[in-house]
């Protein structure tokens, strides 16, 4: 060896013996992909687009409210036919632009127009600062753009209760409204949801221009499901590795608990992936039941890791009230006297009761708490949240968090500055 040469050192993956055994295509059971085919949404695709063609002809399409649960196919099925739109228009010698936002993601009212505005120049974002900007002026300089470039633009603002949630609807009055001042442009808002109340708390204006058309998504039931699974397997595996029964077993479990497609697609991947690390070449009924283990362990903590800000403090309210054995059940007011104590202490913008009463209800829906109401007589009814969540279970997901960690901790070592404490155990 030469001097100062370092030995090298074997590659961790060069002693892998690795085969692939089962699968052909595994890209096609992730979550991103969009299929061409989509087995028991003829109805669905039907009705958006019947909704949507008035654009091949430079009119401006209504405004669409798209509702399900999640896995239902709501953002596959959207972003498919606004390709389909868009090419269909191409060919008609004409132009579509379209604006896909995740508004899990992008929920203030800066980061919604200025990602709007990508989609009528790649040389938006060198014209406007990620931030710095007076709201008004963005949205000047994104109607000036839209002017310059004309023609209709699609927004799909998906998750669009996430956006309600965390800057209320302003953003949306003004985007609902924004035709009224375009004078060579056009824009059609899809709003695509899981909550099909948000609109409660919006202004009426607002309701009724981004509500024009609306749309359910229906759960899948165990056949349609195991119809997708059959559809994807097709290409994603090899032939003679899958088990016949893996299909039907994956379809009825997650029609059992959620009708969610999207989860039976990863249980399947994951059962296939852990039948390939150990070297088989069939996935079995045992596989799945080993995924299913570890997608159940994983869940909540994955769920909570994707949460907003607010429905964080929210959530970690609630953990602290719970830790104070006199509270074994909470109401709203309780769980917003705390919040509003977290958010002085930590700087954080302080919503309305109105809106934690809502968070609090998506939590419920989540089944990260359980929020019941109770009659109590000639006293009227009041609501009840408790953890739905056990303790282990918290600690886990405290340790993963740092924002929910660092309120829980540090409040529970020290309580909080202000005058009013709470009694924490």
């Amino acid at each position: 060896m030469k001097r100062n040469q370092k030995p090298s050192v074997p590659n961790v993956f060069d002693e892998l013996n690795y085969t692939d055994k089962i699968f052909d295509n595994r890209d096609v059971l992730a979550s991103s992909f969009i299929p061409t085919e989509f087995p028991h949404r003829k109805y669905e695709i039907e009705e958006i687009a019947s909704i949507l063609r008035p654009a091949l002809y430079e009119d401006r399409p209504s405004n669409i409210l798209i509702y399900g649960q999640t896995g239902t196919g709501k953002t596959a099925i959207t972003k498919f036919i606004c390709n389909q739109l868009k090419e269909k228009a191409l060919t008609n010698g004409k132009k579509i632009n379209s604006a896909y936002l995740n508004c899990k993601q992008i929920n203030t009212p800066y980061g919604v127009l200025t990602n709007i505005g990508k989609a009528y120049s790649r040389d938006w974002e060198k014209s406007i600062p990620s931030a710095g900007w007076r709201i008004e002026k963005v949205y000047s300089a994104l109607k000036e753009k839209a002017d310059e470039v004309a023609g209709l633009t699609l927004v799909v603002l998906d998750e669009i209760d996430a956006l309600v949630s965390k800057s209320g609807d302003e953003i949306l009055y003004h985007l609902t409204g924004i035709n009224a001042v375009l004078k060579n442009s056009k824009i059609t808002i899809i709003g695509i949801s899981n909550d099909t109340k948000f609109t409660t708390w919006l202004d009426p204006r607002v309701k009724s221009r981004l509500g024009e058309e609306s749309l359910i998504f229906s759960p899948y039931n165990a056949i349609q499901i195991e119809d997708i699974l059959k559809q994807r397997s097709q290409v994603a595996f090899k032939k003679n590795s899958i088990d016949p029964l893996v299909l039907s077993f994956c379809s009825s479990r997650a029609a059992q608990e959620h009708g969610d497609a999207r989860k039976a697609l990863d249980l399947l991947r994951i059962s296939a992936e852990m039948a390939e690390r150990e070297g088989e070449e069939l996935v079995t009924i045992e596989f799945v039941k080993k995924a299913q283990n570890v997608m159940e362990q994983d869940l909540i903590r994955n769920l909570v890791s994707t949460l907003p800000i607010q429905h964080k403090a929210t959530f970690a309210s609630i953990i602290l009230n719970k830790g104070n054995k006199k509270k074994v059940q909470q109401t709203t007011g309780e769980v917003y006297g705390t919040y509003s104590l977290v958010c002085e202490e930590f700087n954080l913008d302080r919503l309305t009761q109105r809106r934690i009463g809502h968070i609090i209800a998506e939590l419920d829906m989540q089944g990260l708490i359980t929020a019941k109401i109770i009659s109590l007589g000639r006293q009227g009814r009041t609501k009840y949240i408790n953890l739905a969540i056990g303790n282990r279970q918290i600690n886990s997901i405290l340790e993963d968090d740092s924002f929910l960690s660092e309120i829980v901790f540090n409040v529970k070592k020290t309580g909080f500055k202000g005058s009013m404490q709470l009694r924490l155990l």
